[in-house]
């Protein structure tokens, strides 16, 4: 299933319109208070969104930890998570010590059903970080509802996080969704929630879009059995690479450069 197809399950929803919400910046600290676990994914010169579903465990798309050009995983050596990261300050700063993709993932696939479908991958921390600093979120399933809510970073906005607090939800089929949320290039992995019942649940992540003068598309997946496959693997070793240095644990409130947004998957029109 291709882009032809993606589209029109955009274009067929037929669900009533959403009354969107533009991004606010979270540059303060208070700002920040409830969202410390969604945080920068940096992957060697490259960052992605990522979100902390366990103290030691970071949920993101699956893409993020290939290169794109060769689909080979990345050194994950290389890469680290900033948890609530703010203008260089972090809640937390922990590198990456093991990565598992979801098995039924092709790095090289064409963009599609099938690869924005299983587009996850789960990083294992070096060192948790205590849910006292980042509360964990929990995954559920997509309910009846049409609003969600997005927090990212992408490109021209990768110093902070971004918080679309409504967004809609525009199409469903066979395990794929469709949004018209607010992304873009570095948005990659980042969460998709249901803030309804309390406390903001995980329904999806972004894993592709398309943006152009009719606005954004974004699409994830239906996600809880996705993570169920993801969370197996990894206890099995199946696809599991790791960090081939040891790395060093937790560090709060670090500093770094600004890095150039990954995960190209927006689509072309």
């Amino acid at each position: 299933m291709r882009l032809a197809v993606l589209l029109l399950l955009w274009a067929s929803a037929g669900l009533a319109e959403t009354a969107n919400t533009g991004l606010d910046r979270l540059t303060r600290r208070d700002q920040v208070l409830g969202w410390e676990a969604v945080g920068r994914v940096e992957v060697g010169g490259g960052f992605c969104t990522g979100t902390l579903i366990a103290t030691d465990l970071v949920l993101t798309a699956g893409h993020c930890v290939y290169d794109q050009a060769t689909g080979q995983p990345v050194d994950v050596a290389s890469m680290r998570f900033r948890a609530g990261l703010r203008d260089g300050e972090a809640i937390a700063e922990v590198p990456v010590a093991r990565v598992v993709a979801h098995p039924s993932y092709d790095p090289l696939a064409a963009t599609g059903a099938a690869s924005i479908r299983h587009d996850a991958a789960l990083l294992q921390l070096a060192s948790p970080i205590p849910a006292a600093v980042a509360a964990p979120f929990a995954v559920q399933r997509l309910g009846a509802g049409r609003e969600v809510s997005v927090v990212s970073y992408a490109r021209d906005r990768e110093d902070a996080l971004s918080w679309q607090k409504v967004c809609g939800v525009k199409g469903r089929m066979d395990g794929l969704l469709a949004f018209d949320c607010d992304v873009y290039f570095g948005s990659s992995g980042a969460p998709v929630f249901d803030t309804s019942l309390g406390r903001a649940r995980i329904v999806s992540i972004i894993s592709a879009g398309r943006r152009d003068e009719a606005g954004t598309i974004s699409f994830g997946m239906d996600l809880p059995d996705v993570l169920a496959d993801l969370k197996a693997a990894l206890r099995a070793g199946r696809g599991v690479v790791q960090a081939a240095v040891a790395a060093p644990g937790i560090r709060r409130i670090g500093a770094g450069s600004g890095t150039r947004a990954s995960g190209a998957h927006f689509l072309r029109p």
